[in-house]
């Protein structure tokens, strides 16, 4: 009986893992100057380039970005490589109403759904908290190497943080 029990639990686990959205949440990578809209610098460039190859096994279905084109270009190789066609979110209201917007979009797909969203150093911690990952860091500004990878079940939101690429100034910064 205790194994049957145990059996039965285990199947479950799998079964609800394998029915998580996993949603792969990173801020735009460095870009070419302070303008309203810039475009990525050769750093940033590099960086979009090492986040397809690290999404290359994941196959991200659906990516959202903001509409500016830093998070857009940063989003390009990935969603060249998967097929993906980006799906810009308009800023209209807001961030509140952007982060709101992405996290209704996010929730409206299917349970097993793979994701990736480009956001702003003041939008990834905010859409992270909004799907559920309450303990999400604020970003600095000089940070553009964190990967938040969030599986969502039901309410529940399991989170994995870690660094893809070069690290980034405020990381070499606090390294000292």
């Amino acid at each position: 009986m205790k194994r049957l029990l145990l059996a039965a639990a285990f199947s479950l686990l799998t079964a609800t893992s394998a029915m998580a959205q996993t949603v792969y949440l990173v801020r735009h990578a460095e870009k070419a100057d302070a303008g309203a809209d810039p475009a990525l610098s050769e750093a940033g460039q590099a960086r979009a380039a090492v986040l397809a190859a690290a999404l290359a096994e994941v196959h991200p279905g659906h990516i959202f970005t903001s509409p500016l084109q830093r998070t857009r270009l940063t989003a390009a190789p990935a969603a060249e490589f998967h097929s993906v066609t980006v799906e810009p979110v308009g800023l209209d209201g807001g961030a509140a109403a952007h982060v709101a917007a992405i996290a209704e979009k996010v929730r409206a797909l299917p349970d097993d759904a793979v994701v990736l969203v480009v956001g702003h150093s003041n939008t990834v911690p905010l859409v992270a908290r909004a799907l559920g990952y309450a303990e999400a860091a604020d970003m600095p500004e000089c940070e553009y190497d964190r990967m938040t990878v969030l599986h969502l079940m039901g309410d529940a939101a399991h989170a994995q943080v870690s660094r893809y690429g070069a690290p980034t100034a405020c990381d070499q910064a606090t390294a000292h």
